[in-house]
């Protein structure tokens, strides 16, 4: 049964008020609205229904949706199906984290402050680098912000960005360019990675950062050395967004010489669908702490010398002058980030490396027993985790609709964005899929193309 906020105000409730108000109408409290700019009519709204009434619809609509519970996914790009071990439901309900999961102070919360540092410290060993912050809003606008670090931090307002970036993540960083006049000029791309000779080419002086994606767009591993290389020759920085299930297998972004790694959190141990909030994940240099957006969690001693936590930093502008501040972002995602922290400590290295490892080979068998099939073929050469592109002899959204109507989602299509991709489609395979799902996709396809 579908949950509803109960309005507890009776009308005996709402005159008291307005007696204690000295009103006579609800419509008083509008007196300094002028007449010109009100709506002058009942809003356009349906009769009020029971609560029986409104539960049935509202369970009418919802069962309009189809979800991942009922389908069978091999749909990723960006938002992944990964397992949530239940363990992380039992601590973050705990009332103690559940209501204290967005705190403007939380000073107060010692509990709350030690999550966040553990949070900050195991991303910063997942991705290599010295320091994170408290998290960030999702992935997109945490590249977005990592972008203007970078201008900040080198005194230049030129952005390069790889075209084989997630498209909807170069769009929020082109929104976040726009408003700080900036310039973002986009890296083409040869057989799935960023064409390097083209990166030399347009890597100058001018340049304050260099963006890209680790595993990219299409599931290609890009050559971070030679981009930091690169990037660094120049004097920018680098900055990668990376999918933190594929750092169990692969070299961390530090390690390449990253100056700036981000990632989209939901992978660890968040629902694909959450009410709305995913987790963005910010890790950098040492040098560039008093740069992140946020906050930053750090551990100091009392005057008893007993072990205590505290916000370090707070760049924003509600703590500091507003021309000093870094970003605008108010909060965090502590309780998004929370269970990232409860995933990554219940899995450790070994179960994170195993959990990598599904993904890599179970991607792999699909990919070559798709590539088996009459038409169909692999687009990209390159190494990939668990994504990859195949082209297909027939209309890709045609084939998805009729796998669809078989309850399976069948990837995405690409021509959305890329034009020159129209027939072909990203698939991805995580640790849910089974090898009999595998088998019977490829059938389903086999017979959709016929």
């Amino acid at each position: 049964m579908t949950n509803f906020s109960y309005l507890p105000h009776t009308e005996r409730d709402c005159q008291k008020m307005m007696e204690t108000l000295g009103i006579k109408d609800v419509a008083e409290l509008f007196a300094d609205i002028p007449e010109t700019v009100r709506l002058q009519r009942d809003l356009n709204l349906p009769k009020a229904m029971s609560e029986i009434e409104l539960n049935r619809h509202m369970q009418g609509l919802a069962a309009k949706n189809r979800h991942v519970e009922e389908l069978v996914s091999f749909l990723g790009a960006g938002a992944y199906e990964h397992y949530q071990p239940s363990v992380i439901d039992a601590i973050v309900s705990r009332s103690e984290f559940y209501t204290s999961y967005t705190q403007y102070q939380p000073e107060v919360s010692q509990g709350m402050l030690q999550a966040i540092f553990e949070y900050q410290t195991l991303v910063a060993e997942l991705t290599g680098m010295d320091l994170a912050n408290a998290s960030m809003y999702d992935g997109p606008t945490a590249l977005g912000e990592a972008g203007m670090v970078a201008c900040t931090q080198t005194r230049r307002n030129r952005l390069l960005i790889g075209t084989t970036v997630h498209p909807e993540y170069c769009e929020v960083t082109t929104t976040y360019a726009g408003g700080q006049s900036v310039e973002l000029v986009e890296i083409p791309h040869r057989d799935g990675r960023i064409d390097l000779d083209a990166l030399a080419r347009l890597c100058d002086q001018t340049v304050a950062g260099v963006l890209v994606q680790y595993p990219n767009f299409f599931g290609q591993l890009e050559d971070l050395a030679r981009v930091a290389e690169l990037a660094h020759e120049a004097g920018a920085l680098l900055v990668v967004s990376t999918y933190p299930i594929a750092l169990g297998l692969l070299e961390p972004p530090g390690n390449f010489g990253a100056d700036i790694v981000v990632a989209e959190g939901q992978s660890l141990g968040n629902p694909l669908s959450f009410g709305g909030p995913y987790l963005g994940i910010m890790a950098a240099r040492k040098d560039l702490m008093r740069r992140l957006p946020g906050r930053i969690v750090g551990e100091t001693t009392d005057a008893q010398g007993r072990r205590g936590y505290v916000l370090t930093l707070q760049a924003r502008e509600q703590h500091i002058r507003r021309e000093k501040a870094s970003s605008n972002i108010c909060s965090n995602q502590a309780l998004n980030a929370l269970a990232a922290t409860v995933f990554l400590a219940y899995m450790g290295p070994q179960g994170m490396r195993e959990l990598a490892l599904q993904n890599y080979h179970k991607a792999h068998y699909l990919q070559g027993r798709l590539c088996e099939l009459d038409g169909i073929s692999r687009v990209f050469s390159g190494p990939f985790f668990n994504e990859f592109v195949v082209r297909l002899p027939k209309s890709a959204e045609v084939v998805q609709n009729q796998l669809l109507q078989q309850g399976y989602l069948f990837g995405l299509h690409l021509g959305r964005w890329y034009p020159e991709f129209r027939d072909c489609v990203l698939v991805n395979v995580t640790e849910m899929r089974t090898r009999e799902e595998m088998d019977t996709l490829v059938r389903l396809v086999k017979e959709a193309l016929v």
